[in-house]
């Protein structure tokens, strides 16, 4: 028996919630959107609870809240999105990567422009001067 390579290839990165070629699999791409929409409740619902609880250390709250956003948006790009690592999604991946470099370079350029702030303004007690 010779299996077919070519057969086997189209399996191997499919992301839940994708259908096959041939239109079947419909059961399973809507087991997918439900699946991650329970991932996305399991997780949003996690994160309410963890901020009104004593569960976490309270000054470890806003890192444990940066871990579910991130296992969120994995949720998302995974179930919704699904960007995945196959040929077909390299477009994906790479306008993906892009946004998170904006986003970092946004992030990084706002506080660095917050912390210098203070350098550039007149100290309080001579604006208190000029106003006499």
């Amino acid at each position: 028996m010779v299996s077919d390579p070519q057969a086997h290839s189209d399996f191997h990165d499919i992301a839940p919630g994708d259908e096959t070629p041939d239109g079947s699999g419909v059961a399973e791409g809507i087991r997918g959107y439900v699946l991650g929409l329970f991932f996305a409740v399991v997780l949003t619902v996690g994160a309410f609870y963890l901020t009104g609880s004593d569960l976490v250390w309270e000054p470890g709250i806003p890192v444990a809240l940066i871990v579910i956003a991130i296992a969120q948006m994995g949720v998302h790009l995974v179930f919704f999105l699904h960007v995945t690592t196959g040929p077909d999604s390299t477009n994906n991946v790479m306008a993906l990567a892009f946004g998170v470099l904006i986003v970092f370079v946004v992030i990084v350029g706002s506080l660095w422009i917050m912390t210098h702030l203070s350098h550039n303004l007149m100290p309080m007690d001579k604006i208190m001067q000029m106003q006499r």
